[in-house]
């Protein structure tokens, strides 16, 4: 059965530290907002959502305990809708869209929500643990390194020079700030208010639209001391014995920022929008998800893309827009070499470098800057896909309505 997206709207990305202007609010507060705004948008009567998927990397704490289920109840849903929470990593917000998505293809629902959350400044990246970093018989079967490492890694076996990194972060952030200049994330974007009604942020807070390719030339490289001193370069040459030396120069300033962040999108069937007088925007072609090489971990999108292409009966040539996680800066140029993808193709409102990266979230939100750009300028087809933590890759591909 078809499906189709009605609407998407995403929060704000807020500085990922204590004094990032979401940090005071709670994850499930965060996760709730935009669930409540596809509500009020749409004139939803909630009882007529069958499921609600939500993606969360680290569910522990604040963010544990089935956080959807929490945020459901938080935005005033109907108490018959239910909700469960994912973790594919970073993929997770693109993954709780396919979840949702895949129950209406079944016929086993009418109208489901995909969505994502991450509060990185109060439920920091690793605060979940886990075997990979944490079990030596895992990691030393998986030659487990830190993705910094990887990121390291992949910009020396593709040989990506340290300018070539910078020149792309500061395009995404000269991109990322005409957009918000020209109102293009004005239809999407919800401003985040506290419990009084006080707006704490209405626009993504870590652009910086002075950024620089010689600005970011001055930033030291971030995982030197990681890679050499702590023995991660040694264990990913083990398995990439080609390699003679990692290279490092990935930094602060040509990797994906550390934010708060939260995202849902309304799919269905056309029969449910026809009851309820929604309008579609869109409908889902295909999707994917591929496992990679776990220490290199990073090269999955193109895979995973040539996997949704694949099923859509598509070449790389038919998608008109590509929306890639800005992870870390050689995995876009790398996705862009291997797919022949021209840059002003990839990422036209700028990704994560700029805007940053809530992982949970990222998913769902990039889903729907690729929608608001198609209908901006008329294209038809986009294709989203995020790299995935342990050797993996999520892609979507939808088509304009």
């Amino acid at each position: 059965m078809e499906t189709l997206i009605y609407d998407h709207v995403r929060t704000p990305r807020g500085k990922g530290k204590p004094d990032g202007s979401l940090h005071e609010v709670t994850p499930v507060w965060l996760a709730s907002r935009p669930l409540a705004a596809l509500k009020a948008r749409n004139q939803l009567d909630t009882v007529a959502i069958d499921d609600v998927v939500m993606g969360c990397v680290m569910p522990v704490g604040e963010q544990g305990g089935n956080i959807a289920r929490m945020a459901v109840l938080q935005a005033d849903f109907d108490q018959q809708v239910p909700a469960l929470q994912i973790n594919r990593y970073c993929g997770s917000g693109l993954e709780a869209v396919a979840f949702a998505a895949s129950k209406v293809m079944a016929g086993q629902a009418d109208l489901a929500i995909g969505a994502g959350v991450e509060m990185m400044s109060r439920v920091p990246m690793g605060a979940d643990g886990g075997a990979w970093a944490q079990d030596p018989q895992v990691s030393a079967k998986t030659y487990f390194v830190m993705q910094g490492i990887s990121a390291d890694l992949l910009s020396s076996l593709r040989g990506h020079s340290r300018n070539d990194l910078d020149a792309y972060s500061a395009e995404s952030h000269r991109r990322a700030h005409r957009a918000w200049t020209e109102g293009r994330f004005d239809g999407a974007v919800i401003p985040v208010q506290d419990f009084l009604g006080l707006t704490l942020l209405s626009k993504d807070e870590t652009i910086r639209p002075d950024t620089s390719t010689e600005s970011l030339s001055n930033l030291k490289p971030a995982f030197t001391d990681m890679g050499e001193k702590y023995g991660y370069d040694s264990v990913a040459m083990q398995r990439y014995p080609q390699v003679e030396k990692i290279h490092h120069i990935h930094h602060a300033g040509n990797s994906s920022g550390i934010v708060d962040g939260a995202a849902a999108v309304l799919v269905g069937n056309a029969q449910i929008g026809t009851q309820l007088g929604l309008k579609p925007r869109a409908r889902i072609r295909s999707f994917a998800a591929i496992g990679s090489e776990p220490t290199l971990m990073l090269d999955g999108p193109s895979f995973a893309a040539r996997k949704a292409l694949a099923r859509a009966c598509m070449q790389a040539s038919d998608i008109d827009l590509w929306e890639l996680n800005e992870a870390f800066a050689s995995v876009v140029l790398t996705m862009m070499e291997e797919l022949n993808i021209p840059h002003d193709r990839m990422n036209v409102n700028g990704g994560a470098i700029a805007m940053g990266h809530p992982l949970g979230a990222t998913g769902a939100m990039i889903l729907g800057t690729a929608l608001d750009e198609l209908e901006r300028t008329g294209k038809q087809t986009a294709l989203i896909s995020l790299c995935v933590a342990a050797g993996m890759g999520s892609a979507m591909i939808i088509e304009r309505v």
